[in-house]
């Protein structure tokens, strides 16, 4: 049965509101959030985006879709080579060491890149411990990025390095999307890093690189 104009419009508009209440707060109770695939064909040329790209700390209240998150994520840190499974950013012998960690007022989630998914750890809102600045509390997400040294066999005294290193790239990832699509951010590593890990529930070869706090910008 094909659906009529007004049925089309009515069942896409169900839709999009579906994907902004799932991370907002629709969707909050369900441990695994399946995230739209993302979108290939927008944002600025690359050399505007660099033009544009900047810190910011002024952040304002309105949520993200998981529109906008997918293509955040996947632009950060998601597999562009499905074949080989590579990714958006580099790491030093393809370790992939990295993993990033969405904080929300819902909770705190895992990026799983391979099926582009979130899976929730902890249902507690723990935006206040990814950050010594008061806008972390409010702002619409904090991403963490932990390294799981584990993954690094041949790491050595350089593992740290290649995280540090490896965090870093997509962090610039994020702050290319962000000046593409009009989103304020700020990478900070002023953390208190054991207790944002305790509160995390990370295991003793994950440690906490980076968070960086990304939204609409404070108008």
């Amino acid at each position: 049965m094909f659906l009529t104009s007004r049925s089309k419009l009515f069942s896409g508009c169900f839709i999009c509101a579906f994907a902004v209440l799932s991370l907002a707060g629709g969707n909050s109770d369900s441990t695994t959030i399946v995230l739209p695939q993302p979108q290939m064909d927008k944002g600025k040329p690359l050399m505007q985006a660099l033009k544009e790209r900047k810190s910011s700390r002024d952040f304002s209240s309105q949520k993200i879709s998981e529109q906008e998150l997918s293509n955040l994520l996947w632009a950060g840190f998601g597999i562009n080579r499905p074949e080989t499974g590579g990714r958006t950013a580099p790491s030093a012998m393809n370790t992939q060491e990295i993993d990033l960690y969405v904080t929300s007022e819902h909770g705190c989630y895992l990026f799983d890149a391979q099926s582009n998914k979130l899976i929730r750890v902890l249902s507690k809102d723990i935006r206040a411990l990814t950050g010594k600045q008061p806008f972390v509390n409010d702002a619409p997400l904090n991403i963490v990025m932990v390294a799981d040294y584990s993954r690094i066999k041949k790491g050595g005294d350089n593992a740290k390095t290649y995280a540090i290193a490896n965090a870093a790239f997509i962090s610039e990832n994020i702050y290319l999307y962000c000046a593409s699509e009009g989103l304020a951010t700020v990478v900070r590593a002023y953390v208190d890093k054991p207790v944002l890990a305790k509160a995390m529930q990370l295991k003793p070869d994950q440690e906490v690189i980076f968070a960086q706090t990304v939204g609409y910008p404070k108008k």
